[in-house]
């Protein structure tokens, strides 16, 4: 298909929730799965980041997540649950503010309940960094991006300035 926009903040958009992926409306998926695959590729060749993307960051306002890590995962009707106690500080990264980080605390591990392209049911475990990965993701379907999720006011930053915070 093509590269899309990837919306940026302050798009309205990116603050809506999204509707859940129906049956009957698969092979129009296919394509924005493909949307994603290739934006994802650009930004990652743009940026040397990126390992997932929300559909509602191209404009697409479905529960649909396209992960490529070592292998491509499309999540459609993602469900996250069973949140453990412990949770983990990290810096954020959004391909919808390329050039920002955001300190935020994520579960250190939940579970994930999803469809796939052919409507098979899974369920995985999801560990420190997919755990993170993936709330960062389910929060874009719900119209929350990580700046919301902020520590405090001084946990958003330039990412060229990170060399002025220890970890």
């Amino acid at each position: 298909m093509a590269v899309k926009e990837i919306l940026l903040l302050g798009n309205p958009k990116l603050y809506e929730s999204c509707t859940p992926v129906k049956k009957g409306e698969l092979k129009e998926i296919k394509d924005v799965v493909t949307d994603l695959h290739d934006t994802l590729m650009d930004f990652r060749n743009k940026y040397n980041a990126g390992r997932a993307i929300a559909a509602p960051q191209i404009g697409v306002m479905k529960r649909l997540v396209y992960m490529h890590i070592k292998s491509a995962v499309v999540f459609i009707n993602p469900v996250l649950e069973d949140f453990s106690r412990k949770t983990i500080q990290l810096w954020d990264d959004c391909m919808s503010f390329p050039d920002i980080l955001v300190k935020v605390k994520r579960h250190e591990n939940c579970r994930i309940t999803f469809r796939d392209l052919k409507w098979k049911k899974h369920s995985m475990i999801l560990e420190e960094d997919l755990s993170e990965l993936l709330q960062h993701e389910v929060d874009h379907l719900n119209g929350i991006l990580a700046i919301q999720r902020a520590i405090n006011s001084k946990s958003i930053i330039l990412k060229n300035q990170k060399k002025h915070f220890r970890e």
